[in-house]
């Protein structure tokens, strides 16, 4: 089965860490297995031949570039214009992914359609022959420098924007604090429904979910967000929240972090074989939602694997991205029908997006 995974860092793996992600996996990772400079390292699960394998054929793509003030305990770039400069290697990586047939932007319904068929008409032997399909989107808006650089990014294929990534932000708080949009956040906000972006509403604090969704009237996702119900933490979305997004169309991506899927886990200290955090546990917060809701038209994949970790913080039993296909056995065994496991593993991102592209 097609399956579109709605939230990956990519080109951060590839400049920040470092990766080829064109590689077996176990070469990404022995290349690796010497480094201490992050966590993750030597853990990564995702790769070009791996997504494929799994028939990972569509994903949101990421450019990143968060910034902060000099007095920040948080992680960033010294300035804005550090950060735009690193999204643009980022989209420099995806270009040159082109190049060599590995990766296809996807910006509008027509290359989303004809991607899709592609993929659907190809033997499943033969799909490690494809390009992957990316729609671009930007976590954390802070190296927009003024409303004529969303306008830039718009011609070169980003559909959509979070404002919020981690901590302040230049145009909305994100994880960690509180308080609702900047004004410039704002003025953002009523440009992106102009040019017809789609607004991911992941890491928006809550004031700034409830702000944002009254003042745009645009597309909205959740890339990668699950259920504040199974894990208390104001990185999650809460029964109300997610009510709300379902009531604007929004699809909810499930991320598979582990600190995201069970309660207390402890980030560099819980490990994976101590707990029973396994992909049964990211389909609980699917079924989850899918319950609260009366509908599985909201759900789907986001997994944000290798999104700043790896192995060390995932499901034990995952071992590559290419694991995301047993979601659909494991939704089968719940009793969700063939047509609702479509819809959740591919179905809803597709249909979202032509909606969004009409």
């Amino acid at each position: 089965m097609l399956i579109f995974d709605g939230h990956l860092d990519l080109s951060m793996n590839a400049l920040e860490w470092n990766r080829d992600l064109r590689r077996p996996l176990e070469e990404i990772r022995s290349r690796e297995s010497h480094m201490t400079d992050r966590a993750g390292r030597g853990q990564g699960v995702v790769s070009f031949p791996e997504m494929r394998r799994g028939g990972i054929g569509l994903c949101i793509a990421t450019q990143i570039g968060h910034s902060v003030s000099k007095d920040s305990p948080k992680p960033g770039w010294s300035s804005p214009e550090i950060a735009w400069s690193m999204t643009q290697g980022q989209l420099a990586y995806y270009r040159a992914m082109e190049e060599v047939g590995e990766m296809v932007q996807i910006s509008d319904r027509e290359s989303l359609q004809a991607h899709v068929k592609l993929w659907q008409d190809t033997p499943e032997e033969e799909q490690e022959k494809l390009a992957i399909g990316y729609v671009l989107s930007l976590e954390g808006a802070d190296s927009i420098l003024t409303l004529d650089y969303l306008h830039r990014a718009y011609r070169y294929g980003l559909r959509a924007v979070g404002p919020a990534h981690y901590g302040p932000g230049r145009y909305a708080p994100g994880t960690g604090e509180t308080g609702g949009l900047e004004p410039d956040g704002r003025k953002l906000l009523a440009e992106m429904q102009s040019l017809g972006m789609i607004l991911d509403a992941t890491h928006l604090t809550d004031k700034g979910l409830a702000e944002a969704l009254d003042i745009f009237d645009g597309p909205v996702w959740a890339s990668h967000s699950n259920a504040r119900a199974l894990v208390q933490h104001q990185r999650q979305w809460g029964d109300e929240h997610i009510k709300e997004l379902a009531a604007r169309g929004a699809v909810l991506g499930a991320a598979f972090d582990a600190w995201m899927l069970i309660p207390n886990w402890k980030r560099f200290v819980t490990k994976p074989e101590e707990t029973n955090c396994r992909l049964a546990t990211v389909v609980d917060h699917i079924d989850y939602i899918c319950q609260l809701l009366g509908s599985t038209a909201h759900s789907a994949i986001g997994s944000d694997l290798d999104g700043g970790y790896g192995r060390e913080q995932c499901p034990r039993d995952l071992y590559t991205i290419s694991d995301l296909s047993r979601i659909a056995e494991l939704l089968a065994e719940r009793g969700y029908s063939e047509a609702d496991i479509a819809g959740i593993m591919h179905g809803n991102w597709i249909r979202f997006l032509e909606n969004a592209w009409a």
